[in-house]
């Protein structure tokens, strides 16, 4: 929630007088203050100043203009003793969250900071004049940590939700910390601030995928992205480290959580599940371990832990043993490697396509995977499943390495000559040298690490390797690039690659401190934080705006303005983290989308669901459902990109009626709500949504069933609505209700009774300051009337008897997919055993043809053998006759598929009299083949013609145009005689033997009739 809060967002404020504005609200870098921005002037109010939030729109200020549909996003805060209040409305449920808890946990650590005076005073009751008795308990055993109950995880229930609840209480607990502020003592520095680290990426990146009707579709889709955009996610994140691999993506936050998401294979995402993500995923497995270092490759990706532990998960199938696990299984979430690492701490790691290279914190280099080319610098070409330390370098200190495809760099320190102990940074290649790739001047391979001779006057301090190309930088801001010149990935048009060149143009007289390679392109950052990139620009990944490739450094002038403090290149996108900008007074005088100064003829507009400011041009259309609207039932103002998205949802929403119920709280993502609500202590409590927190104490009413201690899980990614079966919600609202509820109703529910040995003076009192003494203006004049408050209630039974519709129908529509998916497992394997018996007989024919043609070959043979004697015998001559007739009948009678299946030899718009004899495709064991030829104008005969010169008959078709059904049947009752006495040398028999067909009917232009077999 803190980083939420000092990244800071647009709010509607009320003030004294005029209408509500729109301003731009941060937390102070040492949460110390509010800061927001008004009329170009910064203004803040310190958090020590704050006595009290007040749920809702209970001030004077806020009667003044009341909106009752905005009353749950709506909060004041109390200072100067109460006389003064600052009066805020949120855009929606996940943003009003994420504020009150992190406001609440600031105001309640200032209030441990006070005097145990002024926290006396607190405790008996005292508040402010005229002003309801407030009574609160603060926990003070963590002087970082201040721990708040919430009765209910919905803030519209204003009833159960004032309080601040003793540890005793139901429901669960939020506690906030910052682990900042413990160390600093409430101040922060400049580091704190530059923390804040904002995503950008372009190229071919993951994006929300749209279905036909413009909804939004659950299956990811890669769009192309020529210029750098912000990250879309459904959490705040504070970056610090992200990896790119080939078609996946991880991210360490500064948190130590791994986020990770892209394209699912083998478990390379460490979700547990085979689902491609659009946007950042927590790696739930890991939630528990501060992961300091992640690196991502083509199938596995591998993360560092604070403590030196090496974790790794992904597609291990490829029996290469990439994952480091000894074994060619996939693991679908993170195991931590073991064996040779035990007891070593590692320091970063690489990873290739193949193969990994890590380096440990006493200098040594271990490598596993694939060995082809001798990339794991064995001396071998063996392949290696668990990590094995590099001989060759075991003298040496490592420091840092880089993998491509199938080669390997390493910057290692050696020791000066003539026994000078100063140290030096050397480049050393192995594997593949294709391309000259290595920077020996040779494409000979390399088993062992060389050290590149070419560069031994520089010194290095960061290198990045790509598919055909090797990048180094030294430690004087110089960059050498080596290997392939395809696409201008060298970044100097004058070089060969056959050894390192140095890249300059308008790199020269700057400054690189960082590097990054794709798979064939460069990106470096320098120490003005300007990004140049060079190389292939196919997809965008230059992220010039343009798909042209760069064979020279050229800036990236979507990133001038901002303070770019990382890069990382994928395969075929790129990804920087620039640190978060402030809305200044300066961002207030220019468009946010053409970014032109406002004047007199450019006038100033807000977006009613974003809050930026926009000119007329950029934000001329309307839109319905603005998420800070005055009026939801009216089309208000928006910028361009948000009329976008609120087409695209209204859109999604016509055409799944479903939705409809989530339309009061946008913040819910329809897939995430599903009847998985069990959550286990090793786990996170659930997916991550929102970040109000850093910390979650769960309590369980349910005393006899759990233990008294607090469940501890970390878990700084919260959602907006905490579906849980095992918190205590009051049994008058539910989740839908309080979605459903905009204005609470006036009589607040009683308080659940304390456990036993839980009785303290605060406990005994009531449920809620509201209950206790009402304020003098808000008993005379009251918000709403009995009419309203009527309305609203009828209106919330309507809707509720909507949901329990909605359910049904939900609930039919599963058990019809079920049915209809049975029937289809029915339907597939019915045409599984229909295809296996099809393709048994024709194997059976196969065979059957086989010892046909054998036999009729041995009886040849015998026949040849045989004295004249016997072969000149009559009775002899009959039995040889009647065995030849016997087998020409097996050989001709075979089994044809149904006309319906078989492709018609003339198309519909052929000409019988042009059409040609033509060789069918099917031809058998090379000896025999298939010819239809025209018998008479229309009739067309297919018949089999063997190597020996004879023909055996086969099909008949007639032409549609020609003959109907009887005449083809009458011209075959006639005719058939005489066709098989042409096309068969046992003319007479057949003829006795065939019957009268009927000619098939067809779709096509002709039909056709066979002999049965």
């Amino acid at each position: 929630a803190l980083i939420a809060l000092k990244k800071g967002t647009q709010l509607i404020k009320y003030s004294r007088k005029g209408k509500p504005k729109f301003r731009a609200f941060r937390l102070s870098p040492d949460e110390t203050a509010l800061i927001w921005l008004s009329h170009g002037e910064e203004k803040t109010l310190k958090l020590s100043l704050v006595s009290r939030i007040v749920l809702g729109q209970r001030t004077a200020v806020f009667k003044r203009y009341l909106r009752p549909e905005k009353d749950y996003l709506s909060f004041s805060l109390l200072y100067n003793n109460g006389e003064r209040s600052l009066d805020l409305i949120c855009k929606d449920k996940v943003e009003a969250e994420v504020w009150l808890a992190g406001l609440k946990a600031l105001i309640g650590q200032n209030r441990n900071r006070r005097t145990e005076s002024v926290l006396s005073d607190l405790q008996e009751g005292y508040f402010v004049r005229n002003g309801p008795r407030f009574g609160t308990a603060l926990e003070s055993n963590n002087f970082c940590k201040v721990s708040i109950d919430f009765g209910s995880s919905d803030v519209v229930s204003e009833r159960e939700n004032m309080q601040m609840r003793n540890n005793g209480g139901d429901g669960f607990r939020l506690s906030v910390s910052s682990s900042h502020s413990c160390a600093s003592g409430g101040s922060a520095g400049p580091d704190d601030i530059e923390s804040l680290g904002d995503l950008y990426v372009w190229g071919e990146v993951w994006s929300d995928g749209l279905n036909p009707d413009g909804s939004v579709s659950l299956v990811p889709a890669k769009i192309d992205v020529l210029t750098p955009k912000p990250l879309e996610s459904n959490v705040v994140l504070d970056v610090h480290q992200i990896a790119c691999g080939a078609r996946h993506v991880a991210l360490v936050t500064k948190q130590g959580e791994v986020f990770t998401w892209g394209e699912e294979s083998g478990g390379r995402l460490g979700h547990g599940i085979e689902k491609d993500f659009s946007r950042p995923q927590l790696v739930e497995v890991l939630a528990l371990t501060t992961v300091e270092f992640v690196a991502s490759g083509e199938y596995q990706t591998c993360a560092v832990s604070t403590a030196g532990d090496l974790f790794t998960w992904g597609d291990g199938t490829h029996n290469a043993g990439i994952l480091g696990h000894g074994t060619d299984v996939s693991h679908w979430i993170p195991k931590r490697v073991s064996g040779a690492l035990e007891g070593i701490q590692v320091l970063s790691i690489a990873c290739g396509a193949w193969h990994s290279a890590l380096a440990t914190s006493d200098g040594k280099l271990f490598t596993f995977g694939d060995g082809t080319f001798g990339v794991l610098g064995h001396g071998d070409r063996e392949s290696v499943k668990y990590p094995k330390l590099v001989q060759m370098l075991s003298g040496l200190k490592t420091i840092k390495v880089a993998c491509g495809v199938w080669h390997t760099a390493a910057i290692v320190e050696v020791i000066g000559q003539a026994g000078v102990n100063v140290s030096s940074r050397k480049l050393f290649t192995w594997g593949d040298g294709d391309k000259h790739r290595l920077g020996h001047g040779s494409k000979e391979t390399y088993l062992l690490p060389n050290c590149v001779s070419s560069l031994i006057d520089y010194n290095f301090h960061q290198l990045a390797c790509g598919h055909t190309i090797t990048v180094a930088l030294t430690t004087s801001g110089h960059v050498f690039t080596m290997g392939g010149t395809a696409h201008g990935q060298l970044g100097n048009p004058n070089s060969d690659g056959k050894l390192p060149c140095l890249v300059q143009e308008k790199l020269v007289g700057e400054f690189v401190e960082e590097i990054s390679c794709g798979a064939y392109h460069v990106a470096v950052l320098t120490s003005r934080s300007e990004v140049f990139t060079w190389g292939r620009g196919a997809n965008g990944r230059l992220g010039h705006g343009d798909v042209e490739d760069r064979k020279t450094p050229t800036l990236v002038e979507s990133l001038k303005d901002k303070h770019v403090k990382n890069i990382s290149c994928g395969s075929n996108f790129t990804s920087s983290i620039c640190i978060h900008k402030w809305v200044s007074g300066t961002d207030q005088s220019v468009c946010s989308g053409c970014r032109q100064a406002f004047g007199f003829t450019r006038k100033r507009h807000n977006c009613y669901n974003c809050g930026m400011v926009h000119c007329h041009a950029c934000s001329s259309k309307k839109a319905l459902k603005a998420a800070l609207a005055p009026t939801p039932g009216k089309p208000h103002r928006v910028c361009d990109t948000c009329y976008a998205k609120l087409k695209a949802a209204e859109a999604g929403n016509a055409s799944n009626p479903t939705r409809k119920v989530s339309g009061l709280n946008s913040s819910i993502d329809s897939r995430e709500r599903s009847d998985k609500f069990e959550i286990r202590p090793s786990r996170l409590l659930l997916y991550p949504t929102a970040e109000p927190a850093k910390y979650f104490e769960i309590r369980s009413g349910k005393h006899e069933a759990r233990s008294n201690s607090p469940s501890l899980v970390r878990g700084s990614q919260v959602p907006s609505l905490l579906q849980l079966k095992d918190v205590a919600f009051p049994s008058s609202f539910t989740a839908i209700q309080n979605v459903l509820k905009p204005v609470p109703s006036p009589s607040p529910p009683p308080s659940p009774p304390p456990p036993p040995g839980s009785y303290s003076p605060i406990n005994s009192r009531s449920s809620s300051p509201y209950s206790r003494r009402p304020s003098p203006p808000r008993s005379a004049t009251p918000a709403f009337s009995k009419g309203v408050m009527e309305s609203l209630r009828k209106s919330n039974e309507l809707l509720n008897q909507e949901v329990s519709k909605l359910q049904k129908q939900i609930k039919t529509l599963k058990q019809k997919y079920d049915s209809q998916d049975m029937e289809i497992l029915k339907l597939q394997k019915s045409a599984q055993q229909s295809t296996s018996y099809a393709t048994k007989e024709s194997s059976k024919s196969n065979e059957a043809k086989k010892l046909v043609k054998s036999i009729t070959d041995q009886l040849m043979e015998i026949t040849e053998k045989l004295p004249p004697e016997v072969s000149d015998d009559e009775t002899f001559k009959a039995i040889q006759t009647r065995a030849k007739t016997f087998l020409n009948q097996l050989e001709t009678s075979e089994t044809y598929l149904p006309a319906s299946l078989e492709s018609s030899p003339m198309e519909g718009n052929t000409d019988a009299s042009k059409w040609r004899p033509s060789e069918s495709s099917a031809i058998r064991d090379g000896s025999e083949k298939e010819i239809t030829e025209q018998f008479e104008p229309g009739v067309y005969i297919t018949y089999v013609y063997h190597n020996n010169g004879g023909k055996i008959f086969k099909r008949v078709r007639f032409s549609k145009r020609k003959f109907d059904e009887q005449q083809a049947g009458e011209w075959w009752s006639n005719n058939k005689d005489r066709v098989l006495m042409r096309y068969s040398p046992n003319a007479a028999k057949l003829a006795s033997a065939v019957s009268s067909p009927t000619p098939l009917p067809a779709d096509e232009e002709t039909s056709e009739a066979a002999p049965p077999s």
